[in-house]
Formats: structure tokens, sequence, C-alpha cells
């Protein structure tokens, strides 16, 4: 146990030895990722909110929604989704971080676990962005903001943390088994449906709302809510809060050792 903390604690270590690169690294994604086409890097916007405009229309314009908590069900929705889209595209892209950059692998002297880092930095700077246009849709429908609000970077920390133990285990162990980035895609696809984004847990019979919980992505998109709409601080819900992160840093800890095992292994494989 003592050499595998040892590990983990020089893993990240050297990860944060490398943040200059990482930032470099990750502003160079950025803008190679939409680089050649006309809209560029509007891309990155533009299928986000196509996707939150379908949605809308089809539950809000077709089905009728009523309105969740007294709020408009556009942003109730919106402060679902916005953090759900962080998760799928840092977690897809991060996933097949070393596949894309093999070429990055075969260097010795280049730190391969930045890689999947490099993929959520990037991911994150869109998120930002759809925060601030989150924080504009709650103004143009005359919520002002509150103290709340300010939490928010509380639960961009649990994504992080998060998607990054996910993806060092996903990125690391796809290298050998190429069929677990098709995995990632449908447990991407299953957990949309299975995690309470445009439908409200209260709906569910209280034998199954516990299931739903140990979901920790639900705590995340929960506490965008609590955040925007049901004013409740994330220590107020202690309990779930415990839950997420013993489930998270195991998450995280056990990624860290997995891809630092397999590292050595990736360039004969590549």
């Amino acid at each position: 146990m003592v050499n595998y903390i040892k590990t983990f604690y020089r893993f990240l270590r050297d990860i944060y030895k490398s943040k200059r690169l990482l930032i470099d690294l990750a502003k160079n994604d950025f803008k190679s990722r939409y680089m050649g086409s006309y809209l560029g890097i509007l891309w990155a916007f533009v299928q986000p909110l196509t996707t939150i405009a379908i949605f809308w229309f089809v539950f809000q314009v077709g089905f009728k929604s009523k309105p969740v908590d007294d709020f408009p069900f556009i942003l109730w929705l919106m402060a679902g989704m916005i953090p759900w889209f962080f998760f799928s595209e840092s977690l897809q892209s991060s996933t097949q971080s070393i596949l894309t950059n093999s070429f990055l692998v075969k260097k010795v002297v280049f730190r391969v676990s930045l890689l999947p880092i490099i993929q959520i930095v990037s991911a994150l700077a869109i998120h930002l962005f759809f925060i601030l246009f989150l924080f504009g849709m709650f103004l143009f429908y005359g919520n002002t903001p509150t103290v709340y609000w300010l939490q928010i970077p509380y639960y961009i920390f649990c994504m992080v943390v998060l998607v990054l133990g996910v993806s060092w285990m996903t990125s690391s162990t796809v290298v050998f088994f190429r069929d677990i980035g098709n995995i990632v895609g449908m447990f991407i696809q299953f957990g949309f449906w299975l995690t309470p984004i445009f439908w409200s847990i209260n709906i569910l019979p209280e034998q199954f709302k516990s299931i739903i919980e140990y979901n920790p992505v639900y705590y995340i998109i929960e506490g965008y809510r609590d955040s925007l709409i049901n004013n409740i601080w994330f220590w107020e819900k202690t309990g779930l809060t415990i839950q997420y992160w013993i489930i998270a840093l195991a998450l995280f800890f056990f990624g860290a050792v997995v891809f630092r095992k397999l590292r050595p292994h990736f360039a004969d494989v590549l």
C-alpha cells in the first residue's frame, strides 16, 4: 500500500512540474482540432447549442413540458445538459488521446500522462464559455445572480477529478484493448439516458433513487441545479458529498496507478 501511495505521489508531482507544457499543448490542441473548416472554432459551440435547441423543441414545444421547480424547463434542462457535455466530450477525447498522439508516446522525454489532461483542459475551455452562456440565459429570464452561483467552480473541480481518474484508466487500457473506445461511447450513450438530465429523479420510486445517486455524474448535475435553481450549498448534502468523493478519489487513485503501471509498455504496442 505504501508503494502505491509513493507511486501516486510521484505521478502527480511529475504532472505539476509540466504545467507550462500542459497549457501550451492544450492551446495547440484546441486550435488544431478545428483547423481547416470554414467555421473553425465555432463548431465547438454549434453542436452543443443545436442539441439543446432540439431537446427544448421536443420537450417544451412538442410535449408541452411544464416548469420544473417553478423554473422554465429550458433553464432546468440546460443546467443539466451543459455539465454532461463537458463530461462526455472530455472523456471521449481523453480516452483516445494516446492513440491519436502515438508519435509523442515514443519520445522518451515526453510525459505521456499529460495527454488525457490536455484533452480535458481543451474541453474545459469550451465548458467555461457555456457556463457564461448559461448565466446569460438565467439573467435573460429575469433570475438575478445569487451567492450560490459561486460554488459552480467547486463542481467543475469535481468533474475534472472524476474524468481524469476514469480517462487515465481508459486511455491506458485502450492501447492494448482497442474496443475500450467503443465501450466508452456506449457507456456515455446509456449514461445520458440513465442520468437525470432531462427528467427529474423525483419521478422514481424511493428504492431506485439511491441507485441513481451512486452515479457520480448525478452529484455534479444536481450540484449545478442546486447552485443555479435550488439555492443549496454542497455541504448541506453531506451524505451525498461524502459518497461522491469516496467514489471519485477511488477512481482517481486507481486510474493513476493503472496508467503508471502500463505506461512503460505503450511504445511496444503502438
